[in-house]
């Protein structure tokens, strides 16, 4: 029994040091071979096979703990996961490590091509087994992710249940694999890819193996799901912020376009004309506006130098519907549905973000309004005005108290003095030179209508400068030449009646004369307005040719009167004249210098003289008239 009992001595010893197995096989061994007796050996033997049991399941104890040490890790890595490739491959790394295997590698599926592909290899030198993909069904990968089910095989290239393709053949040969296990890698019954373990030389896979890569699969399914929860929730996150951003955005956005409808809208309602709202529109932007008609005119200009229209930019805006860039300017066709009214060009804005564009083609909005606000006014008071002007001055006999009546409703008293002025012009729609000739006629007090011609009367207004006036105005705003004619001021429908038909001479006159695009009164027309002015003044004629040489006279007692019309009585000959006031030729030049002076150039040449001589004989007429009658 001594020997018996050293022997398991020596067993317990070296299972207390974990010895290994073939060391505890050899105590039994050992104890047979040094002559122990048949008793002696049974009870080592049995003792023997105990022990190496222990050591079996110690060392399968030990097993258990790496691979459940690495499961732990490998969970670890999920709990924390950050970078998806980074705990692929530390997966694919502890699946090698824990089977020693040769290689290990997982794929992926790619349902788009029906395929799985290589995404992570731990041990490979071949770069095309690297890049390998296969079909489903194809090879043992394919199989398993084909059938969900983990396969295994001793000697792959001998194996008939695969569906051996020449790729992947070429692939596994290259990469000299002999034995391959692979797992699938499950997402709610769906395989998304394939975990493997492979070795160089043939290998039995025992179950535990399978089971092994079988739990490092799982892992690797939970941190692809989870890698791609967190992108969609980071997505989701992402795309959240970027509409509460826009929503932000556009908020804001409709403030400010609310903010800015609601300022031009109550310039609007308090009556404001077009220049206040071009006004309100440059500050807004902090830069300049030129507001223009349908036919290009400028009607109200802030900031900046005139511009012409811009014609192809309007058109351009007209057909988009919205404001368009052009020079460094943007440019909005004012619109009422499909009628073109005018146009906004903003300068000094080279840039506008969507906000400020909306605002800008609000403001056109805006414009549009008041456009169609101001015609529709217009062209009440123009129906008002014209009837009462065509009343006033066609027919005033017919209810004279009526028409004061009717005028002082419009703003207009016809029992004040009022010049009446005649607008004519050529190339000008009738409609178009209306409404100009009414404005500008609101604009003075008055009021205008249409008869032969357009017809204005102003209040309190010298006739001529009125003229002068109209015509230049209206011709700038037309583009075009407008003579005007005019006379007064007279008071009451039935002088006021008289007043047109000479107004309507006296633009006759200036047509006929060819001074097209002019104003004046019969005044201004020299002689021919004594001659067809009904109320001609001759004193105030004498005056405007000779006044300065009658003043001259009257000061220093000179003779300068009586020079002229020796000079045009002896026909503009020096030496007759001088015959006839009996004095020497260098007089009569000195003299005529004089005059030159005082009447300034042209009043020899014809049209100059003609007038000097109707005055001199004027003024004669009227020296001889003992009661001083015009």
């Amino acid at each position: 029994m001594d020997q018996a009992a050293a022997a398991l001595r020596r067993l317990l010893t070296l299972l207390a040091n974990n010895a290994p197995s073939e060391q505890v096989a050899q105590v039994a061994v050992t104890a047979r071979t040094s002559g122990a007796s048949e008793a002696d050996l049974e009870e080592i033997e049995k003792a023997s096979e105990l022990a190496l049991r222990v050591h079996h399941k110690v060392a399968e104890h030990e097993r258990r703990q790496t691979e459940l040490a690495a499961l732990f890790d490998s969970a670890s890595d999920l709990a924390g996961v950050r970078d998806l490739n980074a705990v692929l491959r530390s997966i694919v790394h502890r699946a090698r490590m824990l089977l020693a295997a040769d290689i290990a590698y997982l794929s992926l599926n790619d349902e788009t091509r029906d395929e799985t592909y290589m995404r992570v290899t731990d041990g490979s030198i071949s770069a095309r087994f690297q890049q390998v993909r296969l079909g489903m069904g194809e090879g043992l990968g394919g199989l398993v992710a084909q059938t969900a089910r983990p396969y295994a095989t001793a000697d792959y290239a001998a194996d008939s249940r695969f569906a051996h393709t020449t790729p992947i053949d070429a692939a596994v040969d290259e990469e000299g694999l002999v034995a391959i296990l692979g797992v699938p890698l499950s997402l709610n019954d769906e395989v998304i890819g394939v975990l493997f373990a492979a070795f160089r030389t043939a290998h039995d896979f025992s179950r535990d193996e399978v089971a092994l890569l079988a739990s490092l699969a799982d892992h690797a399914a939970i941190a692809i799901d989870t890698a791609r929860l967190i992108e969609e929730t980071r997505k989701a996150v992402d795309e959240l912020n970027e509409a509460n951003e826009t929503i932000r955005k556009h908020n804001e956005a409709m403030q400010h376009s609310e903010r800015a409808h609601d300022r031009l809208t109550d310039l609007v309602l308090r009556g404001e004309d077009i220049s206040e709202v071009a006004a309100a529109v440059a500050t807004m932007f902090s830069g300049g506006l030129v507001v223009h008609d349908a036919d290009g005119n400028e009607l109200a200009r802030v900031g900046t130098g005139p511009l012409p229209q811009p014609h192809e930019a309007v058109t351009a805006s007209r057909k988009a519907g919205r404001a368009v860039a052009h020079e460094n300017h943007w440019v909005y066709a004012v619109l009422a549905g499909p009628e073109l009214l005018g146009s906004l060009v903003l300068t000094r804005c080279p840039a506008l973000s969507d906000v400020d564009r909306r605002v800008f083609e609000r403001a056109g909005v805006v414009t549009a309004l008041l456009l169609l606000l101001q015609r529709s006014t217009a062209e009440a008071e123009n129906k008002v005005g014209g009837e009462l002007v065509a009343d006033l001055l066609t027919a005033p006999q017919r209810d004279p108290a009526g028409l004061v009546v009717r005028a002082r409703r419009l703003g207009v008293e016809l029992t004040s003095p009022h010049s009446v002025l005649v607008a004519h012009a050529e190339g000008v729609p009738r409609e178009r030179l209306a409404t100009a000739v009414a404005w500008n006629a609101r604009a003075a007090g008055g009021v205008a209508g249409a008869l032969e011609d357009q017809v204005a009367l102003l209040p309190n207004t010298e006739p001529g400068k009125a003229a002068k006036a109209f015509a230049r105005g209206l011709t700038d705003s037309l583009g075009a030449r407008v003579t005007v004619g005019a006379a007064g001021p007279a008071s009451g429908p039935q002088a006021l009646a008289q007043t047109y038909t000479e107004a309507r001479r006296c633009v006759r006159a200036l047509l006929a004369l060819d001074r097209h695009g002019e104003g004046a009164a019969m005044a201004d027309l020299g002689f021919l307005g004594m001659v067809l002015g009904e109320r001609a003044d001759a004193r105030r004629y004498i005056r405007s040719v000779l006044g300065p040489v009658l003043n001259y006279d009257a000061q220093r007692g000179t003779e300068l009167t009586e020079t002229l019309e020796a000079y045009f009585a002896s026909h503009m000959n020096l030496n007759r004249t001088k015959d006839r006031l009996q004095i020497h030729v260098n007089t009569v030049s000195q003299r005529l210098e004089r005059i030159g002076t005082l009447l300034g150039d042209g009043w020899q040449e014809p049209d100059g003289s003609l007038e000097v001589q109707l005055a001199l004989r004027l003024n004669k007429i009227i020296d001889d008239d003992p009661a001083g009658h015009d």
